[in-house]
């Protein structure tokens, strides 16, 4: 579903400061206790990583001098190896001015270096200046997958997330559905009716698959005429009850502007319970067949897959 866009200076960045002094963490804790940063603390490197990978933090600042375990490159080698943390914008702090040190930092990824000591109200701005830059970077990152008729996530997005729920699922033993969505005779509507119907028809039916399903359920376009809706924690009974709903509520559509208009969908549902062997392609290429096999018995219905049950195929 498209995400609810909260504006940036409503929420508190949060930005890892990690520094074996800790008058520094104090410091900055008391300098910028007004500004709309929620500063925590690791005084190692291995406090830092942990403190990465589990906040999620959207600016880190590293200093160059750790103890111990090695030195801030090394904690920002270790930052560059996780696919959780190798986007984190990073500010490097050290005592170092030499341009050696610089280049080596730069070329791990970070975004800025500041130099001890160094003055709050330049370290403030350098501050703000990054987060702004990677809040408009992730806002167009965002952008660039979702659809721009719909405002769906678009199929590039879809290829992203669903082999993260596969993997979820697979790692938890979770149930996972995923069901292809299809308008029935769409190519009718546009020959008919004209394009900007036809568009009217997609935008209708995306709303739909942005209302009606479960909060935790994610709805796609996944190209023309045909969508996809990922439901984790969803067994194949429970989506097949989900995508019949969908199926009555897009059938009972109606447009001012073409009252005697009515669409149908088929659907392709495979879902299932816990552990299953399937592959993330394969579980996409039986939810597509069930898709084409309902089009293929007629259109306007739903066929389900259980892939916990050795590929049992039902009608509904």
């Amino acid at each position: 579903m498209t995400p609810i866009q909260i504006p940036f200076d409503e929420v508190k960045a949060r930005v890892l400061v990690v520094d074996d002094s800790r008058d520094v963490h104090d410091l900055l804790r008391a300098r910028l206790k007004h500004d709309d940063i929620e500063l925590m603390s690791a005084e190692s490197i291995a406090e830092g990583l942990d403190k990465a990978l589990a906040e999620s933090p959207e600016l880190m600042l590293i200093d160059m001098s750790l103890p111990n375990e090695g030195d801030g490159l090394t904690l920002m080698r270790l930052l560059q190896t996780d696919s959780r943390t190798r986007n984190i914008p990073v500010i490097v702090l050290s005592a170092r001015a030499d341009m050696s040190c610089k280049v080596a930092a730069f070329d791990l990824g970070a975004v800025d270096y500041v130099t001890k000591p160094f003055e709050l109200i330049e370290l403030r701005v350098r501050l703000r200046v990054t987060l702004r830059m990677n809040e408009m970077m992730r806002l167009l990152a965002q952008r660039a997958q979702l659809d721009g008729l719909t405002g769906l996530w678009n199929r590039t997005y879809f290829d992203t997330r669903w082999r993260e729920e596969f993997a979820r699922s697979h790692r938890q033993g979770h149930s996972l559905a995923l069901s292809f969505i299809d308008i029935d005779y769409f190519k009718s509507v546009n020959d008919n009716y004209g394009h900007p119907v036809g568009d009217m028809v997609l935008q209708s039916v995306a709303r739909v698959l942005q209302r009606d399903p479960r909060a935790s359920d994610i709805a796609c376009r996944y190209g023309g005429e045909e969508f996809v809706l990922i439901m984790p924690d969803t067994n194949a009974v429970d989506a097949a009850i989900v995508s019949e709903r969908l199926r009555q509520t897009i059938a009972e559509l109606r447009w001012a502007r073409v009252p005697d208009l009515r669409i149908t969908v088929s659907i392709g549902v495979a879902g299932a319970k816990g552990f299953t062997v399937a592959t993330a392609e394969s579980w996409v290429e039986t939810a597509d067949n069930n898709l084409y096999a309902a089009k293929k018995a007629g259109r306007n219905r739903i066929i389900v897959s259980d892939l916990s049950s050795s590929g049992l195929r039902n009608s509904a």
